[in-house]
């Protein structure tokens, strides 16, 4: 294994606002932005590795270049001929976002495609990361795959995050996301729910509800975010309480959550300590927000 902060998920174009009428072309994803924000904060002898699929076209080039020139390798990303990037569009409202997809073509679909391809490229990383994203756009038959490869890297010492990310319009099958949100855990070290989408998916009433469920799944450690309300974390020996300070302005929430995932897991591959990991996602996130889009280059 190597020092490799690996990421599962898709690259996506995103269309942000910026002006009357105008948007400004990016790349972006959940597990892009918070390889994106690891890779800031990452040691020198660490580096973030995206392991996705794209296509053959010249926006898939633009994008290969994007992440390469931004320190992201792509050593693992398959070229699928006949598919394309996905893209999503941001609405603002008062600093709060909504998306509108098109990613029914989208060549990240088939990222576990290729049993052989994630086990060999999964076999180095010292940390997988993947999302609750990753695993409702892939075919049935290629979450198992993603799944039980992640177990077998696993055993082999690497470390595995997972961000519920819920996003219940994504599910064709609702009652398979509480499922596979719990084989997920299962198989995870750290998991990262937030508290707004677990209220929207599991009706819970308050934090303590959502972080007794993952680690009743077995997850080891629940790092609950709850947008301006203190992160909870737990090992399950009591719950931490991790007060998030006030930012100036909110600009644009796009990418909070992701920015938090990624600054907190390149402090905890360096220190291995919880507090000092939530206080480095706190305050990355806590710049993302002042600034429009995803990524802050």
């Amino acid at each position: 294994m190597q020092k490799v902060i690996m990421g599962l998920g898709e690259c996506m174009v995103e269309l942000s606002p910026d002006g009357p009428g105008l948007f400004r072309q990016s790349f972006a994803g959940d597990v892009l932005n918070t390889l994106w924000y690891a890779c800031r904060a990452l040691d020198p002898d660490w580096r973030s590795e995206l392991l996705s699929a794209v296509g053959t076209d010249a926006l898939s080039d633009q994008m290969i270049g994007f992440l390469t020139d931004a320190g992201i390798a792509c050593d693992a990303v398959r070229r699928i001929p006949d598919r394309r990037p996905g893209l999503y569009m941001i609405q603002l409202d008062e600093g709060e976002r909504s998306f509108t997809y098109w990613r029914d073509r989208s060549a990240a679909r088939l990222l576990a495609a290729d049993p052989d391809h994630l086990k060999r490229h999964m076999a180095r990383a010292g940390l997988i990361y993947f999302s609750g994203i990753t695993l409702a756009i892939l075919p049935e038959e290629d979450v198992e795959t993603l799944l039980s490869s992640l177990k077998i890297a696993r055993a082999r010492g690497a470390l595995i995050a997972f961000d519920t990310n819920l996003r219940l319009a994504l599910w064709p099958d609702p009652a398979r996301m509480p499922v596979l949100m719990a084989q997920a855990a299962a198989i995870s070290d750290l998991v990262f729910p937030s508290f707004d989408d677990e209220q929207a998916g599991f009706d819970d009433a308050i934090p303590a509800q959502t972080i007794d469920r993952y680690l009743g799944y077995g997850a080891s450690t629940v790092i609950l975010k709850n947008g301006a309300a203190a992160v909870q974390t737990s090992t399950g020996r009591g719950v931490q309480h991790h007060p998030t300070a006030p930012v100036p302005q909110l600009i644009d929430s796009t990418g909070a959550g992701d920015s938090f995932n990624g600054a907190f897991l390149a402090e905890y591959v360096r220190s291995i300590d919880i507090v000092r990991s939530v206080q480095a996602g706190q305050c990355c996130a806590a710049e993302v927000v002042q600034h429009r889009g995803a990524l802050i280059r």
